[in-house]
Protein backbone atom coordinates (compact mmCIF):
# COMPACT_ATOMS: atom_id res chain seq x y z
CA UNK A 1 0.00 0.00 0.00
CA UNK A 2 1.03 3.58 -0.64
CA UNK A 3 2.12 5.73 1.81
CA UNK A 4 -0.04 9.08 1.82
CA UNK A 5 3.28 10.83 3.25
CA UNK A 6 5.03 9.93 0.66
CA UNK A 7 2.31 10.43 -1.85
CA UNK A 8 2.42 14.33 -0.92
CA UNK A 9 5.62 14.88 -0.50
CA UNK A 10 5.97 13.46 -4.27
CA UNK A 11 2.58 16.10 -4.65
CA UNK A 12 4.89 18.67 -2.75
CA UNK A 13 7.61 18.78 -5.30
CA UNK A 14 5.44 21.10 -7.36
CA UNK A 15 6.32 19.31 -10.83
CA UNK A 16 9.99 19.70 -10.42
CA UNK A 17 10.93 16.02 -11.92
CA UNK A 18 13.25 16.69 -15.17
CA UNK A 19 11.78 15.61 -18.55
CA UNK A 20 13.57 13.05 -21.27
CA UNK A 21 16.20 14.62 -23.44
CA UNK A 22 14.02 15.44 -26.63
CA UNK A 23 14.78 11.91 -28.79
CA UNK A 24 12.79 9.98 -25.91
CA UNK A 25 10.13 12.22 -25.59
CA UNK A 26 9.41 12.50 -29.33
CA UNK A 27 9.04 8.78 -29.17
CA UNK A 28 5.24 7.95 -30.19
CA UNK A 29 3.27 6.50 -26.98
CA UNK A 30 0.75 4.15 -26.58
CA UNK A 31 -2.45 5.26 -24.76
CA UNK A 32 -4.33 3.90 -21.96
CA UNK A 33 -7.69 5.77 -20.86
CA UNK A 34 -8.80 4.73 -17.81
CA UNK A 35 -12.78 5.95 -16.62
CA UNK A 36 -14.66 5.36 -13.81
CA UNK A 37 -18.43 6.72 -13.52
CA UNK A 38 -19.70 9.10 -11.00
CA UNK A 39 -15.94 9.55 -9.03
CA UNK A 40 -15.85 12.80 -7.18
CA UNK A 41 -12.22 14.85 -7.63
CA UNK A 42 -11.35 14.02 -4.12
CA UNK A 43 -12.34 10.46 -3.33
CA UNK A 44 -9.29 8.48 -3.60
CA UNK A 45 -6.89 7.38 -0.67
CA UNK A 46 -4.22 9.86 -2.82
CA UNK A 47 -6.55 12.27 -2.01
CA UNK A 48 -7.84 12.36 1.23
CA UNK A 49 -5.85 9.54 2.92
CA UNK A 50 -6.77 5.69 3.64
CA UNK A 51 -8.27 6.08 7.04
CA UNK A 52 -11.99 5.80 4.78
CA UNK A 53 -11.24 4.67 1.12
CA UNK A 54 -8.27 2.84 -0.20
CA UNK A 55 -7.31 2.89 -3.53
CA UNK A 56 -3.71 1.66 -3.87
CA UNK A 57 -3.93 0.81 -7.79
CA UNK A 58 -5.22 4.43 -8.19
CA UNK A 59 -2.97 6.01 -5.89
CA UNK A 60 -0.08 4.12 -7.36
CA UNK A 61 -1.08 6.12 -11.31
CA UNK A 62 -1.22 9.63 -9.13
CA UNK A 63 2.26 8.63 -7.44
CA UNK A 64 3.81 8.19 -10.72
CA UNK A 65 2.47 11.25 -12.62
CA UNK A 66 -0.09 14.81 -12.37
CA UNK A 67 -3.03 14.99 -10.43
CA UNK A 68 -4.43 18.17 -11.87
CA UNK A 69 -6.50 19.28 -8.46
CA UNK A 70 -8.63 22.02 -10.20
CA UNK A 71 -9.89 19.80 -13.38
CA UNK A 72 -13.73 20.12 -14.01
CA UNK A 73 -16.03 17.95 -16.53
CA UNK A 74 -17.77 19.56 -19.42
CA UNK A 75 -21.40 19.04 -17.49
CA UNK A 76 -22.20 17.13 -14.85
CA UNK A 77 -23.86 14.42 -16.20
CA UNK A 78 -22.96 10.81 -18.05
CA UNK A 79 -23.84 11.42 -22.18
CA UNK A 80 -22.85 15.23 -22.76
CA UNK A 81 -19.74 14.71 -20.50
CA UNK A 82 -18.38 11.66 -22.44
CA UNK A 83 -19.52 13.13 -25.89
CA UNK A 84 -17.46 16.31 -24.82
CA UNK A 85 -14.71 14.24 -24.33
CA UNK A 86 -14.59 12.10 -26.94
CA UNK A 87 -15.09 14.77 -29.25
CA UNK A 88 -13.33 17.75 -27.67
CA UNK A 89 -16.44 19.96 -28.19
CA UNK A 90 -18.19 21.68 -25.53
CA UNK A 91 -22.05 20.04 -25.20
CA UNK A 92 -23.22 23.82 -26.15
CA UNK A 93 -21.61 22.83 -29.71
CA UNK A 94 -23.12 19.32 -29.65
CA UNK A 95 -26.21 19.84 -28.60
CA UNK A 96 -25.91 17.02 -26.33
CA UNK A 97 -26.78 18.36 -23.31
CA UNK A 98 -28.81 15.83 -20.98
CA UNK A 99 -28.96 12.17 -20.93
CA UNK A 100 -31.38 11.78 -23.89
CA UNK A 101 -28.48 13.11 -25.78
CA UNK A 102 -27.65 9.65 -26.62
CA UNK A 103 -30.18 9.20 -29.29
CA UNK A 104 -28.46 12.21 -31.26
CA UNK A 105 -26.69 11.21 -34.32
CA UNK A 106 -23.69 13.40 -34.36
CA UNK A 107 -21.97 14.42 -37.95
CA UNK A 108 -18.48 12.82 -38.16
CA UNK A 109 -17.35 15.50 -40.25
CA UNK A 110 -18.17 18.20 -38.09
CA UNK A 111 -17.68 16.38 -34.52
CA UNK A 112 -14.78 13.73 -35.42
CA UNK A 113 -14.37 11.30 -32.31
CA UNK A 114 -11.08 10.18 -30.94
CA UNK A 115 -11.18 7.23 -31.69
CA UNK A 116 -11.21 7.86 -35.77
CA UNK A 117 -8.47 10.66 -34.92
CA UNK A 118 -6.11 8.25 -33.89
CA UNK A 119 -7.27 5.34 -36.11
CA UNK A 120 -6.56 7.62 -39.03
CA UNK A 121 -3.60 8.64 -37.83
CA UNK A 122 -1.99 5.01 -37.39
CA UNK A 123 -2.75 3.93 -33.81
CA UNK A 124 -4.77 0.62 -33.05
CA UNK A 125 -7.89 1.49 -31.75
CA UNK A 126 -10.15 -0.19 -28.64
CA UNK A 127 -13.14 0.46 -26.20
CA UNK A 128 -14.32 -1.20 -23.56
CA UNK A 129 -16.98 -1.16 -20.83
CA UNK A 130 -19.80 1.60 -20.58
CA UNK A 131 -20.72 3.50 -23.95
CA UNK A 132 -23.31 5.94 -23.57
CA UNK A 133 -21.98 7.85 -26.90
CA UNK A 134 -24.39 9.66 -29.55
CA UNK A 135 -22.76 6.99 -32.00
CA UNK A 136 -24.15 3.40 -32.04
CA UNK A 137 -21.19 0.73 -31.35
CA UNK A 138 -21.75 -0.99 -34.54
CA UNK A 139 -20.94 2.65 -36.24
CA UNK A 140 -16.65 1.71 -36.56
CA UNK A 141 -16.69 4.14 -39.58
CA UNK A 142 -17.18 7.09 -37.48
CA UNK A 143 -16.41 6.45 -33.76
CA UNK A 144 -12.87 4.51 -34.95
CA UNK A 145 -12.55 2.39 -32.40
CA UNK A 146 -11.68 -1.00 -34.24
CA UNK A 147 -11.99 -3.28 -31.53
CA UNK A 148 -14.97 -2.97 -29.46
CA UNK A 149 -16.95 -4.55 -26.56
CA UNK A 150 -19.60 -2.69 -24.55
CA UNK A 151 -20.92 -3.57 -21.58
CA UNK A 152 -21.29 -2.24 -17.81
CA UNK A 153 -19.48 -5.11 -16.12
CA UNK A 154 -16.59 -3.98 -15.15
CA UNK A 155 -14.76 -7.73 -14.33
CA UNK A 156 -15.35 -7.60 -18.16
CA UNK A 157 -14.79 -4.63 -18.91
CA UNK A 158 -11.00 -4.97 -17.06
CA UNK A 159 -10.27 -8.48 -18.37
CA UNK A 160 -11.06 -7.24 -22.31
CA UNK A 161 -8.32 -4.72 -21.81
CA UNK A 162 -6.00 -7.18 -20.08
CA UNK A 163 -6.10 -9.46 -22.74
CA UNK A 164 -5.69 -6.62 -25.26
CA UNK A 165 -2.61 -5.41 -24.01
CA UNK A 166 -1.32 -8.86 -23.69
CA UNK A 167 -1.22 -9.43 -27.49
CA UNK A 168 1.22 -8.79 -30.11
CA UNK A 169 1.01 -5.09 -32.44
CA UNK A 170 3.31 -3.38 -35.04
CA UNK A 171 1.31 0.05 -33.72
CA UNK A 172 1.06 2.21 -30.97
CA UNK A 173 -2.37 1.73 -29.49
CA UNK A 174 -5.43 3.60 -28.05
CA UNK A 175 -7.16 1.44 -25.60
CA UNK A 176 -10.17 2.75 -23.44
CA UNK A 177 -11.56 1.13 -20.15
CA UNK A 178 -14.77 2.37 -19.48
CA UNK A 179 -15.65 1.49 -15.61
CA UNK A 180 -18.92 1.64 -14.59
CA UNK A 181 -18.39 2.04 -10.78
CA UNK A 182 -19.05 3.79 -8.39
CA UNK A 183 -22.00 4.70 -10.43
CA UNK A 184 -23.86 1.52 -8.26
CA UNK A 185 -24.47 4.22 -5.41
CA UNK A 186 -27.62 5.24 -7.43
CA UNK A 187 -28.86 2.08 -6.80
CA UNK A 188 -27.91 1.42 -3.32
CA UNK A 189 -29.55 4.80 -2.64
CA UNK A 190 -33.34 3.05 -3.81
CA UNK A 191 -32.60 0.30 -2.00
CA UNK A 192 -31.85 -1.72 -5.08
CA UNK A 193 -29.79 -4.67 -5.79
CA UNK A 194 -25.99 -3.51 -6.77
CA UNK A 195 -25.70 -4.65 -10.29
CA UNK A 196 -22.22 -5.61 -10.04
CA UNK A 197 -22.30 -7.06 -6.93
CA UNK A 198 -23.37 -6.37 -3.30
CA UNK A 199 -21.20 -4.44 -0.90
CA UNK A 200 -22.13 -6.15 2.53
CA UNK A 201 -24.13 -3.98 5.39
CA UNK A 202 -22.60 -0.68 6.23
CA UNK A 203 -20.81 -1.09 9.73
CA UNK A 204 -22.29 0.79 12.95
CA UNK A 205 -22.92 4.42 12.15
CA UNK A 206 -19.68 6.09 14.39
CA UNK A 207 -17.17 3.47 12.07
CA UNK A 208 -18.94 5.12 8.97
CA UNK A 209 -17.37 8.59 7.29
CA UNK A 210 -18.44 11.59 8.77
CA UNK A 211 -21.02 13.66 6.61
CA UNK A 212 -19.94 16.34 4.56
CA UNK A 213 -19.02 19.43 6.21
CA UNK A 214 -20.87 21.11 3.70
CA UNK A 215 -24.17 19.22 3.81
CA UNK A 216 -26.91 22.06 4.58
CA UNK A 217 -28.50 24.20 1.65
CA UNK A 218 -26.05 27.21 0.56
CA UNK A 219 -27.27 30.20 2.01
CA UNK A 220 -29.07 32.33 -0.50
CA UNK A 221 -28.77 29.37 -2.80
CA UNK A 222 -30.42 30.92 -6.73
CA UNK A 223 -34.36 29.74 -6.90
CA UNK A 224 -34.05 27.18 -9.29
CA UNK A 225 -31.59 25.55 -7.14
CA UNK A 226 -33.87 24.92 -4.20
CA UNK A 227 -36.36 24.09 -7.06
CA UNK A 228 -34.55 21.07 -8.52
CA UNK A 229 -33.98 19.63 -5.63
CA UNK A 230 -37.03 19.43 -4.42
CA UNK A 231 -37.96 17.99 -7.83
CA UNK A 232 -35.61 15.47 -7.53
CA UNK A 233 -36.35 14.12 -4.28
CA UNK A 234 -39.76 13.83 -4.98
CA UNK A 235 -38.81 11.31 -8.08
CA UNK A 236 -38.06 7.83 -7.41
CA UNK A 237 -34.50 8.19 -8.52
CA UNK A 238 -33.71 10.51 -6.60
CA UNK A 239 -35.25 8.89 -3.03
CA UNK A 240 -33.07 10.70 -0.28
CA UNK A 241 -34.80 13.58 1.03
CA UNK A 242 -35.81 11.42 3.96
CA UNK A 243 -31.87 11.01 4.62
CA UNK A 244 -31.11 11.51 8.19
CA UNK A 245 -27.53 11.82 9.06
CA UNK A 246 -26.92 8.30 9.96
CA UNK A 247 -28.46 7.22 6.28
CA UNK A 248 -25.96 9.70 4.91
CA UNK A 249 -22.92 8.87 6.58
CA UNK A 250 -23.99 4.64 5.66
CA UNK A 251 -24.51 6.47 1.74
CA UNK A 252 -20.46 7.50 1.82
CA UNK A 253 -19.33 4.89 3.39
CA UNK A 254 -21.04 2.62 0.71
CA UNK A 255 -19.76 5.10 -2.72
CA UNK A 256 -16.08 4.89 -0.92
CA UNK A 257 -16.70 0.88 -1.09
CA UNK A 258 -17.77 1.05 -4.80
CA UNK A 259 -14.74 2.95 -5.36
CA UNK A 260 -12.38 0.26 -3.67
CA UNK A 261 -14.49 -2.01 -5.87
CA UNK A 262 -13.37 -0.41 -9.32
CA UNK A 263 -9.64 0.12 -7.88
CA UNK A 264 -9.51 -3.44 -8.19
CA UNK A 265 -10.33 -3.85 -11.43
CA UNK A 266 -7.62 -0.88 -12.37
CA UNK A 267 -5.49 -3.50 -10.74
CA UNK A 268 -6.17 -6.04 -13.46
CA UNK A 269 -5.60 -3.92 -16.72
CA UNK A 270 -2.04 -2.26 -14.82
CA UNK A 271 -0.76 -5.97 -13.98
CA UNK A 272 -1.05 -6.57 -17.97
CA UNK A 273 0.49 -2.99 -18.38
CA UNK A 274 3.35 -3.87 -16.34
CA UNK A 275 3.77 -7.56 -17.29
CA UNK A 276 4.18 -6.98 -20.86
CA UNK A 277 6.37 -4.22 -20.30
CA UNK A 278 4.32 -1.42 -22.26
CA UNK A 279 4.05 0.67 -19.07
CA UNK A 280 7.39 2.25 -19.85
CA UNK A 281 5.70 3.58 -23.33
CA UNK A 282 1.94 4.27 -22.00
CA UNK A 283 0.71 7.37 -21.60
CA UNK A 284 -1.86 6.46 -18.68
CA UNK A 285 -5.28 8.78 -18.48
CA UNK A 286 -7.63 8.36 -15.22
CA UNK A 287 -10.84 10.21 -15.28
CA UNK A 288 -13.95 10.05 -15.11
CA UNK A 289 -17.39 11.32 -16.83
CA UNK A 290 -18.62 13.18 -13.37
CA UNK A 291 -18.52 12.69 -9.87
CA UNK A 292 -21.53 12.71 -6.87
CA UNK A 293 -22.74 14.66 -4.23
CA UNK A 294 -22.85 12.62 -1.88
CA UNK A 295 -25.03 15.09 0.61
CA UNK A 296 -23.03 17.97 0.57
CA UNK A 297 -26.03 20.58 0.21
CA UNK A 298 -28.32 17.37 0.57
CA UNK A 299 -27.87 16.26 -2.62
CA UNK A 300 -27.19 13.13 -4.21
CA UNK A 301 -26.27 12.14 -7.63
CA UNK A 302 -24.70 14.51 -10.28
CA UNK A 303 -25.98 17.26 -13.21
CA UNK A 304 -25.52 20.42 -10.15
CA UNK A 305 -22.58 22.28 -10.30
CA UNK A 306 -21.64 22.17 -6.55
CA UNK A 307 -18.05 20.68 -6.38
CA UNK A 308 -18.51 17.71 -5.79
CA UNK A 309 -20.69 16.76 -8.75
CA UNK A 310 -18.64 18.95 -11.52
CA UNK A 311 -15.01 18.66 -9.89
CA UNK A 312 -13.23 14.93 -11.07
CA UNK A 313 -9.91 13.71 -11.04
CA UNK A 314 -7.72 13.88 -13.64
CA UNK A 315 -4.22 12.45 -13.70
CA UNK A 316 -1.76 12.08 -16.44
CA UNK A 317 1.13 9.71 -16.40
CA UNK A 318 4.08 8.25 -18.43
CA UNK A 319 7.38 7.49 -16.60
CA UNK A 320 10.04 10.31 -17.27
CA UNK A 321 7.91 12.56 -19.79
CA UNK A 322 5.62 13.90 -17.65
CA UNK A 323 6.49 15.34 -14.56
CA UNK A 324 5.07 13.92 -10.73
CA UNK A 325 3.17 16.03 -8.60
CA UNK A 326 -0.05 18.02 -8.51
CA UNK A 327 -1.03 20.82 -10.82
CA UNK A 328 -3.58 23.56 -9.78
CA UNK A 329 -4.13 24.39 -13.72
CA UNK A 330 -7.51 24.86 -14.87
CA UNK A 331 -8.68 22.03 -17.30
CA UNK A 332 -12.07 21.67 -18.67
CA UNK A 333 -11.56 17.39 -19.35
CA UNK A 334 -14.13 17.45 -22.21
CA UNK A 335 -12.28 19.99 -24.85
CA UNK A 336 -8.85 19.17 -23.35
CA UNK A 337 -8.37 15.39 -23.34
CA UNK A 338 -8.21 15.47 -27.14
CA UNK A 339 -5.60 18.13 -27.65
CA UNK A 340 -3.55 16.71 -24.92
CA UNK A 341 -3.32 13.36 -26.39
CA UNK A 342 -2.92 14.10 -29.98
CA UNK A 343 0.01 16.52 -28.43
CA UNK A 344 1.88 13.99 -26.64
CA UNK A 345 1.02 11.80 -29.95
CA UNK A 346 2.31 13.88 -32.21
CA UNK A 347 -0.57 14.14 -34.44
CA UNK A 348 -2.74 17.21 -35.35
CA UNK A 349 -5.65 17.57 -33.71
CA UNK A 350 -8.81 18.32 -35.20
CA UNK A 351 -8.62 21.72 -36.35
CA UNK A 352 -11.06 24.63 -34.48
CA UNK A 353 -10.96 22.33 -30.93
CA UNK A 354 -11.80 25.01 -28.17
CA UNK A 355 -9.32 23.25 -25.92
CA UNK A 356 -6.13 23.45 -25.04
CA UNK A 357 -2.95 20.63 -24.40
CA UNK A 358 -2.38 19.99 -20.83
CA UNK A 359 1.43 18.76 -21.87
CA UNK A 360 3.07 21.71 -19.95
CA UNK A 361 0.89 21.43 -16.70
CA UNK A 362 2.45 24.54 -14.97
CA UNK A 363 1.47 26.73 -17.06
CA UNK A 364 -2.15 27.61 -16.94
CA UNK A 365 -2.82 30.20 -19.61
CA UNK A 366 -6.79 30.44 -18.84
CA UNK A 367 -8.58 32.95 -16.45
CA UNK A 368 -11.58 30.49 -16.89
CA UNK A 369 -13.23 27.06 -17.35
CA UNK A 370 -17.18 26.78 -17.87
CA UNK A 371 -19.04 24.14 -17.66
CA UNK A 372 -22.82 23.56 -19.00
CA UNK A 373 -26.08 21.34 -17.21
CA UNK A 374 -29.55 21.10 -18.36
CA UNK A 375 -31.75 19.50 -15.40
CA UNK A 376 -34.42 17.42 -16.32
CA UNK A 377 -34.59 14.21 -14.27
CA UNK A 378 -36.99 15.41 -11.56
CA UNK A 379 -40.82 15.00 -10.65
CA UNK A 380 -43.26 17.14 -11.12
CA UNK A 381 -43.49 20.22 -8.63
CA UNK A 382 -46.42 22.41 -8.51
CA UNK A 383 -48.04 20.99 -10.98
CA UNK A 384 -44.50 21.02 -13.60
CA UNK A 385 -41.67 19.80 -13.86
CA UNK A 386 -38.65 22.65 -14.76
CA UNK A 387 -36.24 21.84 -16.83
CA UNK A 388 -34.06 24.89 -16.99
CA UNK A 389 -30.48 25.16 -17.98
CA UNK A 390 -27.44 26.79 -16.43
CA UNK A 391 -23.76 27.86 -16.99
CA UNK A 392 -20.81 27.66 -14.57
CA UNK A 393 -17.89 30.01 -14.53
CA UNK A 394 -14.98 28.88 -12.89
CA UNK A 395 -12.47 31.57 -12.43
CA UNK A 396 -8.99 31.53 -10.53
CA UNK A 397 -10.81 32.37 -7.27
CA UNK A 398 -14.43 32.76 -7.56
CA UNK A 399 -17.14 30.16 -8.72
CA UNK A 400 -19.91 31.78 -10.29
CA UNK A 401 -23.42 30.24 -11.85
CA UNK A 402 -26.45 31.26 -13.96
CA UNK A 403 -29.65 29.75 -14.65
CA UNK A 404 -32.41 30.44 -17.00
CA UNK A 405 -35.36 30.19 -14.63
CA UNK A 406 -35.93 32.63 -11.18
CA UNK A 407 -35.80 35.65 -9.53
CA UNK A 408 -32.48 34.74 -7.94
CA UNK A 409 -30.64 33.19 -10.87
CA UNK A 410 -27.05 34.01 -9.80
CA UNK A 411 -24.68 32.48 -7.10
CA UNK A 412 -21.24 33.58 -6.52
CA UNK A 413 -18.68 31.98 -4.58
CA UNK A 414 -14.98 32.56 -3.18
CA UNK A 415 -13.44 28.71 -3.38
CA UNK A 416 -10.72 30.41 -1.49
CA UNK A 417 -12.38 31.46 1.51
CA UNK A 418 -15.45 29.08 1.38
CA UNK A 419 -14.96 25.93 -0.48
CA UNK A 420 -17.82 24.08 0.92
CA UNK A 421 -19.68 26.60 -1.36
CA UNK A 422 -21.87 27.64 1.57
CA UNK A 423 -22.61 30.91 1.20
CA UNK A 424 -23.64 33.07 -2.51
CA UNK A 425 -21.98 36.23 -2.57
CA UNK A 426 -23.78 36.97 -5.58
CA UNK A 427 -26.32 39.63 -3.60
CA UNK A 428 -23.87 40.62 -1.46
CA UNK A 429 -23.03 44.46 -1.99
CA UNK A 430 -19.31 44.34 -1.20
CA UNK A 431 -18.96 41.72 -4.04
CA UNK A 432 -20.94 43.84 -6.92
CA UNK A 433 -18.00 44.44 -8.75
CA UNK A 434 -17.06 40.83 -8.84
CA UNK A 435 -19.82 39.37 -9.98
CA UNK A 436 -20.23 41.61 -12.82
CA UNK A 437 -16.67 40.43 -14.10
CA UNK A 438 -17.41 37.01 -13.87
CA UNK A 439 -20.72 37.92 -15.57
CA UNK A 440 -19.07 39.33 -18.20
CA UNK A 441 -16.42 37.00 -18.92
CA UNK A 442 -19.27 34.25 -19.31
CA UNK A 443 -21.09 36.56 -21.37
CA UNK A 444 -17.92 37.09 -23.79
CA UNK A 445 -17.67 33.43 -23.84
CA UNK A 446 -21.32 32.89 -24.81
CA UNK A 447 -20.64 35.10 -27.79
CA UNK A 448 -17.37 33.67 -28.86
CA UNK A 449 -18.92 29.68 -28.85
CA UNK A 450 -22.26 31.03 -30.19
CA UNK A 451 -24.55 29.75 -26.48
CA UNK A 452 -27.54 31.72 -26.55
CA UNK A 453 -28.09 30.90 -23.36
CA UNK A 454 -30.01 33.90 -21.79
CA UNK A 455 -27.45 35.48 -19.65
CA UNK A 456 -28.86 38.71 -17.62
CA UNK A 457 -27.87 41.96 -18.59
CA UNK A 458 -24.38 43.36 -18.02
Amino acid sequence: MINRRDLLKQAGAALTTPLLNAAQARKQPNILIITTDQQSSDAASYRIGTRYLRTPNMDSIAANGTVFTRAYCANPLCVPSRTSMYTGRYPTETGVMDNDGRKAHLDPARFPLMGKVFHDAGYQTAYFGKWHLPCPEQQVEIHGFTTSTTNNNDPMTASNAANFLRRKRDAPFLLVASLLNPHNICEWARDEELPLGDIGQPPPVEDCPPIRPNHEVQAGEPDIVALIRKSYQASDVFPVGSFNEKKWRQYIWAYYRLIEKVDREFGVILTALRETGLDRDTLIVMSTDHGDCQGAHRWNQKTIFYEEAARVPFVLSYPGVVRTGTSRRLVNTGIDLIPTLCDYAGIPAPASLPGLSLRDPAKDPRQYVVVSNRMMQGAPVDGRTPTPEGRMLRGQRYKYCVYSEGMRRESLVDLEKDPGEMTNLAGDPQFQAVRKQHRAMLADWCAKTRDKFPMPAI
